[in-house]
């Protein structure tokens, strides 16, 4: 198992450690209720360094951005960020990603998810037809999420960088800490505001920001938190989980991510997935709520009130926020829409939900 440069820090605050896309994770502190209440009315400290970060550069880069790209990555400017996603050549997702825009038309940073590192870099290289310079710099790229309502807050003091104002999906870089080049973002995927902040670990400078953040929030009571709150807040919000919620198998259109799938421009499986535009989509990923008691798992059947397989869950938990069992699901379309009965298949019993709009919070 891989380390990040934090891992001894979470062991020694008396994390749950355990295996996440091949890196030793903390799951939960002081408990998945406990941190997910911290940052969605406080602020909390996820580290997210397992994810990966490649940088490409060069006068061809945007345009192979946007032929591997769903969204349209010409629309960003000098410190703006995007979400998009990787379609393959059948029209399913290789990966959801974040695209930065370092210098415009010449120099960008694509941060994709910790389990498609390898996946995504040899498809993008695939394509790189042109010489696009790339660099994947996962290994040597720390990455903290600051999250909460008083994330920016508390960090503020630690920054001559202006992170108070600033806009979501916008990022600046600067001195943060004493450490230089270092790259603020607002973006997150917690829905609860806050800061994602990527630096070199140099000479130290892991623990140095790691100690600062934490002796800044220390009266405000921030907190570190874990991978099971991640979920279950990134889970309230809707937000799609690669491998639960979106694979190589699920159109963008079918995730109810049209937002982000531009056809103004020309990109892999651009044909099939206007086509599923066209003619509907035969299956919806939908938010649904618990009516009887129980709590949906992903991969559980739902079915329809006769017992006819209608779909599957894919993500589900017990909101801590809203005190009610909630799912994310793949449904045929004609149960797709709002409060549409749909059934799920706990140990054999049929429990009652219903279909209601996202976010849940």
């Amino acid at each position: 198992m891989k380390s990040t440069p934090f891992t001894s820090k979470h062991i020694a605050l008396g994390a749950k450690m355990a295996e996440f896309a091949g890196y030793n994770m903390p799951i939960s502190y002081t408990g998945i209720n406990d941190e997910h209440a911290a940052v969605r009315n406080n602020a909390g400290v996820f580290d997210v360094s397992h994810m990966g970060e490649f940088i490409l550069k060069g006068e061809n880069a945007l345009d192979l951005i946007q032929r591997v790209t769903t969204n349209d990555a010409s629309k960003l400017t000098n410190g703006k960020a995007q979400y998009s996603c990787l379609p393959n050549e059948k029209g399913g997702i290789v990966d959801d990603l974040l695209v930065y825009c370092i210098e415009e038309g010449k120099a960008y940073m694509l941060v994709v998810n910790a389990s498609n590192i390898e996946k995504d870099w040899n498809w993008i290289q695939q394509f790189n037809t042109k010489n696009v310079e790339m660099h994947n710099i996962s290994d040597k790229t720390c990455l903290l999420a600051i999250q909460g309502p008083n994330a920016t807050k508390i960090l503020q003091p630690l920054t001559d960088m202006d992170i108070l104002n600033l806009k979501y999906y916008t990022f600046t870089k600067g001195t943060f800490a004493g450490v230089e080049n270092v790259l603020v973002s607002a973006t997150g995927y917690t829905g609860a505001g806050g800061v994602e902040i990527y630096f070199e670990d140099k000479d130290g400078d892991a623990d140095k920001i790691w100690e600062a953040i934490f002796a800044a929030g220390k009266e405000a009571g921030i907190k570190p938190i874990g991978l099971g709150a991640r979920d279950t807040l990134r889970l309230e919000k809707a937000f799609c989980l690669y491998g639960n919620d979106i694979d190589d198998t699920t159109s963008p259109l079918e995730a109810g991510l049209g937002w982000i799938t531009k056809f103004t421009k020309d990109f892999t499986a651009r044909n099939i997935i206007e086509q599923v535009k066209t003619e509907g989509a035969k299956k919806k990923l939908v938010g649904f709520e618990m009516i009887d008691r129980g709590i949906p798992r992903h991969d559980y059947k739902i079915k329809d009130a006769a017992g006819n397989e209608i779909g599957k869950v894919t993500s589900g938990t017990q909101s801590p926020s809203l005190q009610k069992a909630i799912g994310l699901g793949y449904v045929v379309s004609e149960f797709s829409s709002f409060d549409s009965e749909i059934y799920v298949e706990v140990r054999d019993k049929l429990l009652k939900a219903k279909v209601v709009k996202v976010p849940f919070l």
